[in-house]
């Protein structure tokens, strides 16, 4: 079952806990604010432009613990609260400290059906870590996730709010990971239909890095 059913309230975090970057710390470039302010202007409202900036500020920090979603709202000059429901709203932002790659396997629906707890349990026996837990070298953690809208390519899981890796299995799952560990991140693959290589010649998006064709979906070997 999806853990969205399973688990509907979603606990928040503490709005004011020990903060965990100091005031030296907690400021933004120059460069930095001037890429806020670009954001700004391309919407009628400061409001709008707090998206942008949670990324810019999570790529500098790592996460987005309350202090910096503070900073994100007075550089934007927007409430805090409004800040703070965005952030707490969306799970790509992290509110705690997470491992250098975020794998989030989804175990929605059409991914559960078709294996996707099969891969995340796999993951924890490979790692030696239990979903939501971030392995001791930092490296990485790994958690569960909501519909990724892959369907077609289930199994898959997401890196880090970044690339997808498609049609998993416990052979792709290694490989990802010895390359994950040697710094290299997968490409951005473009998945195509079978029938599309034929008639079509693939057509797949012009800026892929690499491209696989579509297979069907296994079935999962336990449900959860």
């Amino acid at each position: 079952m999806s853990d969205f059913i399973k688990h509907p309230v979603v606990s928040l975090p503490d709005r004011a806990p020990e903060p965990v970057f100091s005031k030296e710390e907690l400021v933004f470039t120059e460069a930095e604010k001037e890429q806020i302010e670009a954001f700004r202007a391309q919407y009628p409202t400061p409001e709008s432009a707090v998206m942008k900036t949670f990324w810019l500020a999570q790529e500098k920090f790592g996460f987005l613990p309350p202090e910096v979603i503070r900073l994100a709202a007075d550089t934007l000059g927007i409430p805090f609260s409004l800040a703070y429901g965005v952030a707490t709203f969306y799970t790509q932002y992290y509110k705690a400290q997470k491992g250098k790659y975020v794998l989030d396997v989804c175990t929605c629906f059409s991914c559960q059906l078709c294996g996707g707890y099969d891969m995340l349990r796999y993951l924890e026996e490979k790692l030696d870590i239990r979903e939501g837990e971030t392995t001791e070298d930092g490296l990485f953690t790994i958690q569960g996730a909501e519909c990724l809208g892959a369907c077609g390519t289930a199994p898959m899981l997401q890196v880090t709010n970044g690339p997808y890796v498609h049609n998993l299995s416990r052979e792709k799952l290694d490989a990802l990971i010895d390359a994950l560990k040697a710094g290299k991140k997968p490409p951005f693959v473009s998945v195509t239909l079978p029938q599309d290589e034929d008639d079509l010649g693939g057509n797949r998006r012009s800026d892929a890095e690499a491209t696989e064709v579509g297979q069907t979906p296994p079935a999962a070997e336990t449900f959860e």
